[in-house]
């Protein structure tokens, strides 16, 4: 009598899981690149800049600059490392034409693109963290309110992390990568209050300022640590939750038809 064959059924097993873990260990298993060398660029920043501005730049007040400055490092890296996630995952993967293993088997595009996502905030938030503990060493700074850094932690990294998918599927070479992260990417960040707050800017470059939505997220992210920021932190959490929304609508689409994927 033969034994019965079981037939997979549809439904009772998703590849998310699996993309989305091999998208984590990707960062994970080469930390010391990933998560170690953005560490010590935020740490020559701080080190430099705090001891050449600490007794010149007054900020908010009675903040010391040093600390002023720690949010801001720690967001300018996770939002370039949420970025670089998915977009070297894809253009790596569109060259080396393994791609396809993706493409192959049943998921869906929202899968496909909450793996991305997922993975790309996972790797932002890790930097941010390793900044936050190095920087312990040279001042204390508890966040005055936990869910405010956190909210605004998770919505930059997935505007960074969404920007990141659209960038790897546009991009069918690294020149092309390097040239959408060289010149939207980094300005955006650079230029966005990390280093200043923009109240020391002239009035034309402060309206400039505010159609940055990076700026938003660094803004409301140190009003998480010290209750303090140049706008307030509800207008900063609007404009980043709606960029971020408007994004993951953007990528979907796109993947949803197979942009530059399927042909």
């Amino acid at each position: 009598m033969s034994t019965p064959v079981m037939q997979p059924q549809p439904g009772l097993g998703s590849g998310f899981p699996t993309l989305l873990r091999k998208e984590l260990m990707r960062f994970w298993k080469v930390g010391f690149q990933t998560i170690a060398a953005p560490v010590l660029t935020a740490l020559l920043y701080l080190l430099v800049f705090a001891h050449v501005l600490e007794d010149r730049v007054q900020v908010y007040g009675s903040i010391p600059y040093t600390s002023f400055l720690i949010p801001g490092l720690m967001m300018m890296s996770m939002l370039q490392n949420a970025f670089a996630n998915p977009s070297s995952s894809l253009i790596q993967s569109r060259i080396t034409g393994n791609l396809v293993f993706v493409l192959l088997p049943p998921l869906s595009h929202r899968q496909i693109f909450s793996a991305y996502l997922l993975a790309g905030i996972a790797r932002g938030l890790c930097v941010g963290l390793s900044i936050w503990v190095v920087a312990l060493f040279f001042t204390p700074l508890p966040p005055q309110n936990l869910l405010w850094v956190l909210a605004f932690a998770i919505l930059a990294c997935g505007i960074m992390a969404s920007l990141g998918i659209i960038a790897g599927l546009w991009s069918e070479k690294f020149d092309q990568m390097a040239a959408f992260q060289n010149f939207l990417i980094l300005p955006a960040t650079f230029l966005s209050g990390v280093f200043y707050s923009i109240h020391s800017l002239p009035p034309f470059w402060q309206k400039v300022s505010h159609w940055n939505p990076i700026f938003y997220t660094i803004d409301g992210f140190r009003y998480g640590f010290f209750s303090v920021s140049d706008v307030s932190p509800w207008l900063s959490l609007a404009v980043v939750a709606g960029v971020f929304a408007v994004l993951c609508l953007c990528t979907l689409r796109l993947l949803a038809s197979g942009y530059k994927l399927r042909n």
